[in-house]
């Protein structure tokens, strides 16, 4: 994620923190806070430059390695990964870690089909890529059976419209349905997990990416797709074991991190195709729980609540004593 993202949702922030106010040193002081609180994200997260691993080819089950995919190599079903950098696969080291892979095998092993696996994701993509990602398929040649797409967080530290985002999304979504694949959606993960962001920067972005979720369901539902909400799904994990979900650059997920969100992917997409034989699929949650308590409005309204119930506590013996209600001896002992 480049610094001027950061940047952008700083003052996005800033404005967002102090709308309605007319206190001029106020909000240059949250301004000037929340920029810091920025570089200092981008000072502890850095930018991830390594190149995912080259993950295509085809997948049987059981199989070592895929084969690779030529013009005549038969294949049963093809499933192709759009998005950003983790639907890529950046934060991996070995192509078994990376979400395509994990689906294409899953598939395979679910299926006992050979499964091919494209991936047109690129790393630093927002919705506005996924437009040139979907051109491409077409180009290359017939589109898949199946079509997954991660995006979303990009769009958030990128301050990129929020509506304009979704839509965007929901019509590549039209896109593909419309040329008989099926496509199954992680909608925008949860940023308030990735606690190198420091607060309350982390809030603001974190809010903005709920939002986002909300809508991309929306349009991806519209659109005839499935989404899935990988923020809900997967929350109290990443917040639980930090320094196992997330990968080196305290950003990307790890092969712990991909692999969780490939077994929430993973029904939905046979599902879809269905192949699913692994029994009823649970309902998906709208709203995190664990999530919304590591909120900082949630930890805030938390203490206020809490301190209200000890003042109230500690007032009812003065109120007794006031109102002439009888108090306890306690110097008094039975019989006595």
């Amino acid at each position: 994620m480049p610094t001027s993202g950061w940047k952008t949702a700083a003052k996005a922030g800033a404005a967002a923190a102090v709308a309605g106010s007319s206190a001029g040193t106020a909000s240059w002081a949250v301004y000037t806070y929340l920029m810091g609180q920025a570089g200092a994200a981008r000072g502890v997260i850095g930018r991830n430059v390594a190149k995912p691993p080259e993950a295509d080819g085809v997948y049987t089950a059981g199989c070592g390695a895929p084969t690779r995919w030529h013009p005549g190599v038969p294949y049963d079903q093809h499933l192709m990964v759009f998005g950003d950098s983790t639907a890529a696969g950046v934060g991996c080291a070995v192509p078994d870690e990376v979400i395509g892979v994990r689906l294409a095998r899953g598939l395979a092993e679910e299926t006992g089909k050979r499964i091919r696996l494209s991936t047109k994701a690129i790393g630093g993509a927002t919705s506005k890529g996924l437009e040139s990602q979907v051109d491409a398929m077409f180009v290359a040649g017939p589109p898949p059976d199946a079509a997954v797409i991660l995006i979303g967080a990009n769009d958030v530290t990128a301050k990129n419209s929020i509506p304009a985002s979704a839509r965007r999304l929901g019509d590549a979504v039209a896109r593909l349905r419309a040329s008989g694949a099926v496509v199954v959606v992680g909608t925008c993960p949860d940023l308030g997990v990735v606690t190198a962001i420091p607060q309350p920067l982390r809030t603001v972005v974190r809010r903005w990416g709920r939002v986002l979720a909300r809508l991309q369901r929306a349009a991806v539902l519209e659109a005839g797709g499935h989404p899935v909400p990988l923020a809900d799904l997967m929350a109290r994990e990443f917040l639980a074991a930090p320094d196992t979900m997330f990968s080196a650059d305290r950003f990307h997920p790890s092969a712990a991190g991909y692999e969780l969100a490939a077994r929430q992917l993973l029904p939905v997409l046979a599902t879809a195709l269905g192949e699913w034989d692994g029994g009823p699929l649970p309902s998906l949650p709208t709203v995190s729980e664990a999530a919304d308590a590591n909120d900082l409005g949630h930890r805030i309204r938390f203490a206020a609540n809490r301190f209200r119930r000890h003042q109230a506590s500690a007032a009812e013996p003065v109120a007794r004593i006031r109102s002439g209600t009888p108090q306890a001896n306690l110097t008094e002992r039975p019989g006595g």
